[in-house]
């Protein structure tokens, strides 16, 4: 796996580097996590990886698309492997707990905004919120 992520920080022009490595690879096991879990995964096998390291490999990785930034509204920001495609979210109410939801399948009515204002659209960001089953039993 990791000859595979260090081909993927190639092919985005970025260097191959150990931490950067580590984030990639924490993010395919644990996908939607927050900052502060990235930095306790990487910092499990590489604790001399500084915090700020960490911000900045998130920060880079995301700006070559290798990673997806997404923040539910009132939470914190989350980051996930899945990129490239125009996935939404699904978001317990209750523990915070995220799932992947596809995109409809053909026409994509939430890529087809009621007025553009002459933006070329080609990302919708929809989230759905409700209870996950974990939350929903204990009810």
């Amino acid at each position: 796996m990791i000859a595979d992520l260090a081909d993927e920080l190639r092919a985005a022009s970025l260097r191959v580097t150990q931490p950067r490595l580590a984030v990639l690879a924490a993010l395919h096991d644990h996908p939607h996590v927050d900052t502060d879990t990235v930095i306790e995964l990487v910092r499990a096998d590489r604790p001399h990886v500084s915090h700020q390291a960490i911000y900045d490999v998130l920060r880079a990785l995301a700006g070559a698309g290798l990673i997806r930034r997404i923040q539910p509204a009132g939470a914190t920001a989350r980051y996930e492997r899945r990129v490239g495609d125009n996935h939404h979210h699904v978001v317990c109410r209750s523990c915070g707990a995220i799932a992947d939801v596809d995109c409809a399948v053909g026409h994509t009515p939430c890529l087809t905004a009621s007025g553009d204002h002459g933006f070329v659209v080609d990302e919708a960001e929809v989230v759905y919120w409700g209870t996950c089953p974990d939350c929903s039993e204990g009810n």
